[in-house]
């Protein structure tokens, strides 16, 4: 791993299939994208989920608005996920490998992080995203 990467790893209580379509279906990703406090509207996300297609996230918050703006690289359903930022050349690569008890082991791996985005900060924003995410998935395992 060298300066500009950063990996993040989270075992998830939730099957491979429906992490991958939190992670790909534009109705789940409103559910967590972005860190606590921001929000995402489904209106914002555009998933073209094939090589080439477009990724985009608008997030909201009371500090502004934030648009991720990225073109797949990989599509391997329901495995790996990959996508590079053209605006600043970082490279997200997500694998979801079934640990065979209904729990998913999701690793991200960020490859050309911009500093900005390496600060403790952003790092823990990110997290927080991850958390989001994780609640999400309780939520749609276990009911109400």
């Amino acid at each position: 791993m060298t300066d500009d990467e950063l990996v993040y790893r989270r075992i998830l209580r939730a099957p491979r299939e429906l992490v991958w379509r939190c992670l790909t279906e534009p109705a789940e990703l409103a559910h967590f994208w972005g860190p606590q406090g921001m929000t995402t509207p489904v209106e914002g996300i555009i998933v073209e989920l094939r090589p080439g297609g477009r990724f985009e996230t608008l997030m909201l918050g009371e500090h502004g608005s934030h648009r991720m703006v990225a073109t797949f690289t990989e599509v391997v359903a329901p495995e790996r996920l990959a996508w590079i930022e053209p605006s600043s050349g970082m490279h997200t690569i997500s694998t979801l490998d079934d640990l065979g008890d209904g729990s998913t082991s999701v690793v991200i791996r960020q490859r050309h992080v911009p500093e900005a985005m390496r600060a403790p900060e952003a790092r823990t924003g990110f997290l927080t995203s991850l958390d989001k995410l994780e609640q999400h998935l309780v939520h749609l395992t276990q009911g109400d």
